[in-house]
């Protein structure tokens, strides 16, 4: 009896990814996303900003600027995920169930590789903005209290009069890093609120009573400056990492629906049910 080995089957469905689907939907997800992040910067949402009158906005303007960037993230994520499911080219001797897992695979793969382009062109811009930004004259001028507190330190040491060419880099430093302990559980020490009262005395001239009054509210400012920086640190990172995972999910739920509108199948259950209720919800007076 001859033996027959057993033929390769050449219509087997491909594991790998189709990257020409992948790189366009993340093409697409960044330039939407960016489109969305500057639209909503100039309409003044935003949670961080280095600006002293920003600290007077309230906690939910901080919190609507989240959820923004939450929405923004779904919206730009899904468009990616549609076009990379889409633009697929499926096998055809594969099943439902795996046609929908491999387009999902490529919507998350468009929502890994947007991350990743998002990430690199913010790091490129904040590099480019630094690079912007005047060095400073001196090491000793270097504080990292300075973007964060430069308006308390320009009152701290705010004089009617001052001799020319007086370089306060040194002392705005120090008394920076002094500011930033406010924040702290202890609080600022006696020993140097004590010691920020001298050094303001000594360089803006003014009296022991009044350079103790201005140190105190400066130190009211600082304290009240960094809790809301904290706030608004904690609001952006809790949104942009709800933004990423929704938008995975977004990107998984887009390139299902983009796959099964390029085979001509129904949408799923959860999917048909969903625009039918909002289709109602339109039609409805």
């Amino acid at each position: 009896m001859e033996n027959v080995s057993p033929a390769v089957r050449s219509d087997t469905t491909p594991r790998f990814l189709q990257w020409s689907p992948i790189v366009l939907g993340a093409f697409a997800a960044t330039a939407l996303s960016s489109v969305l992040l500057t639209f909503g910067a100039t309409i003044g949402l935003g949670v961080s900003s280095t600006a002293p009158t920003w600290r007077d906005a309230s906690a939910a303007l901080a919190i609507l600027s989240g959820l923004y960037l939450i929405i923004q993230a779904v919206l730009s994520f899904g468009l990616g995920g549609y076009i990379a499911g889409h633009s697929r080219t499926p096998a055809g001797t594969a099943s439902v169930d795996e046609t929908e897992h491999v387009d999902g695979a490529h919507g998350l793969g468009t929502w890994a590789l947007a991350v990743v382009m998002g990430a690199i062109l913010a790091a490129l811009i904040g590099a480019a903005t630094i690079n912007r930004t005047p060095s400073m004259r001196g090491p000793a001028q270097a504080s990292a209290a300075e973007p964060l507190l430069s308006y308390e330190l320009d009152r701290l040491f705010r004089a009617g009069r001052r001799a020319p060419n007086v370089d306060l880099g040194a002392e705005r430093a120090e008394a920076g890093r002094i500011l930033l302990t406010t924040s702290s559980h202890s609080g600022l020490s006696a020993d140097d609120r004590t010691y920020l009262i001298q050094q303001v005395g000594a360089l803006t001239g003014l009296s022991a009573p009044d350079a103790e009054r201005r140190v105190d509210s400066v130190v009211a400012s600082a304290k009240t400056a960094i809790a809301k920086s904290r706030r608004s640190s904690i609001i952006l990172a809790f949104s942009v990492a709800t933004a990423i995972l929704l938008g995975a999910a977004a990107a998984w739920a887009a390139a299902c629906a983009g796959g099964r509108h390029r085979d001509g199948a129904p949408l799923p259950e959860w999917m048909a049910r969903s625009n039918a209720l909002s289709r109602r919800k339109t039609v409805m007076p």
